[in-house]
């Protein structure tokens, strides 16, 4: 047995966990920004919630449906994001997405945190987008919230 087989078998359990107890999926009453996403090649549906006061995430809630990528991704992404500055989040997608197209430092990047566990998505380019869906509804909601621009991973 490799060493790349027990860490694979941790990924697996760290992507099943967060989508049968995924975090932050509840609504958020208080929110400020409201993002849906849906891909229609195969049923997966975000919708991202996060209240923003300046250029501060406070909060990030989701809901939705769809395969244990989608749902795991975004589970894992709004627990990154309270806290963080708009430009930072920013700068998570844009790591995250580097990650989904085989980038090999994103994969030993400590700043992606549980996202690091995608990484063998990246060999499976039709679950690229599932990963994504709830990166694309934070970009959008980024806009929304008058953010442009890439900031760096704190």
């Amino acid at each position: 047995m490799t060493e790349q087989a027990p860490l694979n078998s941790l990924y697996q359990q760290l992507i099943l966990e967060h989508y049968r107890h995924p975090k932050n999926k509840s609504d958020l009453p208080d929110k400020t920004v409201e993002v849906r996403m849906h891909n229609p090649v195969c049923g997966d549906e975000i919708q991202l919630q996060l209240k923003v006061e300046g250029d501060e995430i406070k909060s990030a809630h989701f809901a939705g449906q769809g395969c244990s990528i989608s749902q795991a991704s975004v589970s894992m992404m709004t627990s990154l994001l309270v806290g963080r500055k708009l430009a930072d989040a920013d700068a998570l997608a844009a790591r995250f997405t580097e990650l989904m197209h085989g980038n090999a430092s994103a994969a030993s990047d400590k700043a992606l945190g549980d996202l690091r566990a995608l990484q063998g998505v990246a060999k499976f380019p039709v679950r690229i987008k599932c990963a994504l869906l709830g990166f694309d509804a934070l970009l959008e909601a980024l806009k929304q919230s008058g953010h442009s621009g890439h900031g760096k991973i704190p």
